[in-house]
């Protein structure tokens, strides 16, 4: 069981005020039989059992079939379960009015310590003063405790548990400022997944903005915070910054998008171009290739033909003279005797018609005109 603040005494003189001698009949005392909620319990008084419900102090809900459970609701309800298990004996104190439009009897409880359990869950940041028609006896020592936890950061203000308003908004402005604080894109995919982001991450905040922005009335997430008018004036400045700065961003990536876009594009269409200049190159190689193999492979096969056909000639040509007669053996001729040749005999020359000068050669027997 949580330790119950030890601030009896300054609760008793609170509320000292109202238990005056002759009072009794505004008072009464029971027997815890078992809690409902956060603000409810049901306890034994005279052998009847008795709805309660806490006076000037108002704890999310958890109960209520038109409402979801709130936040902290199941923790405020569990306090109490440790505050005032079953079979403890409490105090009742009544005031103006004894009970509720749902029959429940309004009062203020005191533990056996003496401490009164609706301040004490109010101080554990589980509970926020609230006034019942023109019961208001406890609500000073209800508000004061609310007060010691907002200035703690207590339960409803805590910026460390996950479905307070104070931790919606921290978390809100946190994830704003990463998102926006996200280095530019070197593609249009990281473009497009950091405006996604951006989207996401405003649409959230300006939720959140709706809220702090409702009335009490309409929306009991601002109810259960318990800002005060300057902590939520300030909020709404730091969200309004914050959703600025978030929209001009994600403009900036979606544009950077449809730029790295338009560039991508471009460069694959120029890929692709390559890619099929480069299949047209290689294709063309492919086939001079497959061309001067197949001149080749001929050439080889007609080289191939033409020497066995030589080849086959020669066969034949070796077959046609292994079949011809063996010639007959050489028989050199005898030689002959030699025979000088006979002297011609001399034949004078004719006489010639010249009647010229003559010029004779040595002997005297030719000449020659002179």
């Amino acid at each position: 069981m949580k330790k119950l603040i030890t601030a009896a005494l300054a609760t008793t003189a609170l509320v000292a005020g109202s238990v005056a001698v002759g009072a009794a009949a505004n008072e009464d005392s029971g027997t815890v039989v078992r809690v409902i909620d956060g603000d409810t319990l049901i306890v034994s008084i005279n052998n009847g059992d008795h709805t309660i419900r806490l006076l000037n102090v108002d704890t999310p809900e958890t109960k209520d079939p038109n409402q979801p459970v709130e936040c902290l609701g199941p923790q405020a309800s569990k306090y109490l379960e440790e505050a005032l298990p079953k079979g403890t004996q409490v105090r009742l104190e009544f005031d103006v009015e004894r009970h509720d439009k749902y029959g429940r009897t309004l009062a203020g409880v005191f533990a056996p310590d003496g401490s009164l359990v609706n301040a004490e869950i109010a101080r554990e940041g589980l509970g926020i003063p609230v006034q019942f028609g023109s019961n208001d006896k406890f609500l000073p020592p209800v508000q004061a405790a609310y007060e010691e936890a907002r200035t703690a950061k207590t339960g409803l203000f805590s910026e460390t548990v996950d479905c307070t308003l104070p931790a919606q908004l921290a978390q809100t402005a946190q994830a704003l400022e990463e998102a926006a604080a996200v280095a530019p894109a070197r593609s249009s995919a990281a473009a497009g997944a950091a405006a996604a982001v951006l989207v996401t991450e405003v649409a959230a905040a300006k939720s959140l903005r709706a809220v702090l922005a409702a009335t009490k009335d309409a929306n009991r997430a601002i109810y259960w915070a318990g800002l005060s008018a300057t902590a939520t004036t300030a909020a709404l400045a730091a969200l309004d910054k914050g959703i600025a700065t978030g929209e001009q961003k994600r403009d900036e990536f979606k544009s950077q998008q449809s730029t790295l876009a338009a560039a991508e594009k471009k460069a694959e269409e120029e890929r692709l171009a390559a890619e099929a200049r480069a299949a047209a190159e290689k294709k063309a190689e492919e086939e001079r290739v497959a061309a001067e193999k197949k001149a080749a492979d001929e050439a080889a096969a007609a080289a191939k033909a033409a020497a066995e056909e030589a080849a086959r000639q020669a066969a034949l040509e070796a077959e046609r003279l292994r079949r011809l007669p063996a010639p007959a053996p050489y028989v050199a001729p005898a030689p002959q005797p030699y025979v000088p040749p006979a002297p011609a005999p001399y034949v004078p020359p004719a006489p010639s018609k010249y009647t010229g000068p003559r010029c004779y050669a040595p002997g005297g027997k030719t000449w020659r005109p002179c």
